[in-house]
């Protein structure tokens, strides 16, 4: 049965006297409170919560949150769709019915609304939740061990000591390269110099917020790292040109180089853990290393060869740029990883879905897109999303909803997104997302399949699949084949991977914490 319909209510926008304004807004109060009573009860029942006195008495604090979403409707009768939660913050999204349909699915068009179920967060708490997601891990401090909090504390302490040492050792050593102590030249260059290191660590912080990434999209962000590290180099060459902008340009070049430096030492314990066969991780890391700064001499003694004959200074930077992003490329190419993050999963189950075999390990590896860059948007398929951005309208939703009824997830695609969201239930768990993962990828399968059988004689650019519209007919019939291909075929493809080597773990393709509750 569906959920009975819920009252809004909001003032007239037109004029009216004084009286009726407090009539008005009276009546508003009264039956916005009942309104939250009703929505609350209703979320208490989805959740299967029994309900209590507690939760009337916190309907009041919800009030004016809900009474600002729901000023642009006037007399209007709505139905609840779902409810939603967030790292327990709740949605519930409503959508007027259209009375002039006999159908009692079919919604007046931009009714579809969004409910929140809490008051605003403070905005010292708002500050305080961005500080922390760049200061500590993630799932703190559950996600690390308790003698993390002092080591990070006289971590920071030392190296608080050790930039404020490092305004006077940089004054220093402009003393001893002929700056005159008598004149205020040694305190501005040195402050200059301070300020650019500075400006390089700020960029190094920021970059930190990429968190889980380093673990699970390692080679993809060592990939990024190098290309800033040359961007960083291309940057500092500029003020030879533009000598009167050395400052701005050279924070601007530390920055990038600085985010390059935390890309690598962020990737580069799991890089060389994947090299290690047995607990040698140390030996392992200290001999690259070496084989680094071995290299790195080297190409430093060419370079002051080569320089003696005064090279085109362009000439040599672009040379020597393509041989190190190649270079780059090369090297994360070749490292194998066994875990299945989400470039590699969508490898596999294509290849599944197209050859019924799971790629081994190094052709795996091999196939997996490095140019998906932390900064680009979320590829063809979203897992974990906001209920709002897979739906825009209600009616596809409850069209679908039954097709996974058995299910912890729920799968559709967005045609004007050109997108496949898989959305999560609030009993999934780890093996739910990963089902989730597969099917949402199937269907990405089929729908391409449609799409290229109906385009089959158009010249088309690649990107065109993303302004695909298919009908609503055309969009149930390939989540039905879809729902048919993965109850037969999610367990031959875990069974398969498992054979050749890959570990599969809904946290390695870092879904979102959103979560429908019913």
């Amino acid at each position: 049965m569906p959920p009975p319909p819920m009252k809004l209510k909001q003032s007239s926008a037109s004029a009216s006297s004084t009286n009726q304004s407090l009539t008005t807004t009276a009546t508003s109060a009264q039956e916005a409170r009942l309104l939250v009573h009703e929505t609350l009860r209703i979320s208490a029942t989805l959740a299967s919560s029994a309900p209590s006195q507690s939760h009337a008495q916190p309907a009041k604090q919800h009030l004016p949150q809900l009474l600002h979403h729901d000023q642009d409707f006037v007399g209007s009768s709505f139905r609840l769709i779902c409810c939603e939660e967030i790292d327990g913050r709740r949605w519930n999204y409503v959508a007027e019915p259209d009375s002039s349909s006999s159908s009692a699915t079919t919604f007046k068009k931009g009714s579809f609304r969004a409910l929140s179920l809490h008051s605003p967060q403070p905005p010292l708490d708002g500050l305080m939740s961005f500080v922390r997601s760049y200061v500590v891990p993630e799932g703190f401090p559950d996600s690390v061990i308790p003698s993390y909090v002092p080591y990070m504390t006289w971590r920071a302490l030392k190296h608080f000591f050790g930039g404020a040492m490092g305004v006077f050792t940089t004054q220093t050593l402009l003393n001893s390269v002929g700056v005159s102590r008598n004149t205020a030249a040694p305190g501005a260059v040195a402050i200059n110099w301070i300020l650019k290191d500075g400006a390089g660590r700020v960029g190094k912080m920021l970059f930190a917020r990429q968190g889980k990434k380093f673990d699970y999209d390692l080679k993809q962000l060592r990939f990024a790292g190098d290309l800033l590290m040359e961007l960083g180099a291309g940057v500092e060459l500029a003020t030879a040109a533009v000598p009167h902008l050395f400052l701005p340009l050279a924070c601007a070049a530390n920055v990038a180089k600085n985010v390059a430096a935390v890309t690598s030492t962020s990737t580069r314990t799991p890089i060389y853990k994947a090299f290690a066969k047995g607990e040698n991780i140390g030996d392992v890391t200290a001999k690259g290393e070496c084989v680094g700064n071995i290299a790195d001499l080297l190409g430093t003694g060419l370079s002051i060869l080569i320089s003696k004959r005064n090279p085109s200074l362009i000439t040599t930077f672009v040379l020597l740029s393509c041989g190190y992003v190649v270079s780059s490329y090369q090297e994360v190419k070749s490292v194998v990883l066994h875990t299945l993050n989400r470039a590699r999963f969508s490898v596999a189950v294509d290849a599944f879905l197209k050859t019924g075999r799971v790629p081994s390990l190094q052709e795996g590896n091999l196939k997996e897109n490095v140019f998906n860059f932390p900064w680009v948007k979320d590829g063809p398929v979203v897992l974990g999303p906001r209920f709002k951005d897979a739906f825009q309208e209600p009616n596809v939703y409850l069209a679908i909803e039954p097709f996974f009824e058995k299910e912890r997830y729920v799968v559709t695609y967005n045609p004007s997104k050109g997108k496949v969201y898989a959305l999560f239930k609030d009993q999934a768990k780890s093996d739910d997302i990963l089902k989730a993962a597969f099917h949402a990828q199937v269907l990405l399968y089929f729908m391409q399949s449609s799409y290229n059988s109906q385009h089959m004689y158009q010249k088309e650019k690649k990107d065109e699949f993303l302004k695909f519209e298919p009908t609503a007919k055309d969009l149930e019939a390939c989540i039905v084949e879809s729902c048919k291909m993965v109850s037969t075929k999610y367990g031959i493809f875990k069974s398969k991977a498992k054979e050749q080597g890959w570990m599969m773990s809904e946290a390695h393709l870092n879904p979102g914490r959103a979560r429908l509750i019913k």
